[in-house]
């Protein structure tokens, strides 16, 4: 919109009302500071929501991968086929040979659930999310037949281990007696705890040599389950459907998204209705805007009748409104960004102080799934909210700038 100089010096000029007018420029203000908070606000949330679901995919893909092959009744004794096929599968980056298996351990009287993941030795050592999180000790002692083991950090905090501490895994199949079975119990040595950041897994992973696992839960050389990794996690199913047909009845095939549907798709509904209830805290602000230019204009319908009659047309007071409005409009969308990105720099900060203040616990990991607060702004969001944000102050500025242009001249200054 191109204004001549002297709209450009008149809405300037009703931007910053006179001393008799305070009260329109405290609405103004107030117009300001709720698209500020409404565009700051909506900045954060949708930075967190995308920062769970990064996290949260980031962590639980990084440990479990894309999908996993599982055998029917919890055995694959062929795995080494199926890791042949499927990393002989187009778009299939690694395929790793696993067991998972729900038990208990026990230290010092104390008892806790936890999940063993038995692993090749090289597998251990390449996986990211275990390798580059360990708090204390070292992967590298993890060898077949040492009897040691890596321990989530809840998991250790829970038992009170730490390194070098002989904890003992407890498995319901053991040796059978005329009594019935006896559980096994083996004692391993902690060698490393890791902290990957997601609380259920540092409460209850156990991680272990393959061959250990397989002695423990008695299975000979059979596998549990293959995990598969490919190029694209969002394509994984058309990837995968060659695959799914060479295992045939032997085993299920599972992705990602099925095994975590509940959870993702928790975190899609709610960052959908999250970004539509903010949007209102910035209707509301266009609303103020609009109220007021609203009181502006009857302020001002003596001036603008003069400036019709000393020849301003109809639409030089539609721009001049028009501009004053939305310049309110695009002052507190930037003044909302600012304060957005700066929650978002010190957010961890911001969580600690509140809860400091507050003696609560605002982020409590085993409901949170993580440790910490994330963020991941998404550039198109910040885009599509300001642009959602322009057009709801523009829309504001059309009624109260067509009552201006529409002012009567000669009705106003009749008996002037």
């Amino acid at each position: 919109m191109i204004l001549s100089r002297y709209e450009r010096m008149i809405a300037r000029r009703y931007l910053l009302p006179g001393k008799g007018e305070a009260f329109i420029l405290l609405v103004a203000g107030f117009s300001l500071g709720a698209v500020m908070l409404g565009v700051a606000a909506l900045v954060i949330v949708m930075s967190v929501m995308n920062g769970f679901r990064a996290e949260l995919f980031d962590k639980i893909v990084g440990l479990n991968g894309h999908a996993v092959i599982q055998g029917i009744g919890g055995r694959l004794p062929d795995w080494r086929e199926i890791v042949a096929q499927a990393k002989a599968t187009p778009g299939v980056t690694s395929a790793v040979p696993l067991i998972e298996q729900p038990l208990m351990s026990s230290y010092n009287g104390r008892v806790e659930g936890i999940l063993i993941r038995g692993m090749r030795v090289e597998d251990i050592r390449n996986n990211a999310s275990l390798n580059t999180h360990v708090v204390t000790g070292s992967l590298a002692s993890l060898t077949p037949g040492s009897g040691r083991i890596a321990i989530g950090s809840r998991l250790a905090e829970s038992l009170g281990a730490q390194i070098g501490s002989e904890v003992s895994l407890i498995s319901p199949q053991g040796q059978a007696t005329p009594f019935g079975t006896v559980p096994r119990i083996v004692s391993y040595t902690v060698a490393a705890i890791f902290e990957i950041g997601v609380y259920d897994y540092d409460k209850a992973y156990v991680v272990m040599p393959i061959e250990d696992a397989q002695t423990l839960l008695l299975m000979g050389d059979a596998a549990g389950m293959v995990e598969l990794k490919t190029v694209d996690a969002d394509r994984v199913g058309p990837i995968l459907a060659p695959l799914v047909d060479k295992v045939g009845t032997r085993a299920v095939v599972s992705d990602w998204r099925t095994m975590n549907a509940q959870l993702f798709e928790a975190l899609a509904v709610e960052r959908v209705a999250m970004f539509v209830v903010l949007c209102i805290i910035i209707l509301v602000a266009a609303f103020n805007i609009a109220s007021s230019l609203i009181m502006l204009v009857r302020s001002k319908t003596r001036d603008i009748a003069i400036l019709r009659t000393m020849g301003a047309t109809r639409a030089a007071m539609m721009r001049i409104f028009i501009t004053v409005g939305s310049t309110i409009g695009v002052l507190g969308i930037v003044a909302g960004l600012v304060l957005g990105t700066v929650f978002l720099f010190f957010r961890q900060a911001v969580v600690n102080f509140v809860q400091l203040v507050t003696g609560q616990n605002l982020w409590d990991p085993s409901i949170r799934y993580l440790t910490e607060l994330p963020s991941k702004p998404d550039p198109a969001e910040i885009v599509a909210i300001v642009v959602i944000a322009l057009v709801l102050t523009f829309l504001a500025t059309v009624y109260p700038a067509w009552k201006a242009a529409n002012t009567d001249p000669v009705q106003v200054l009749r008996y002037e």
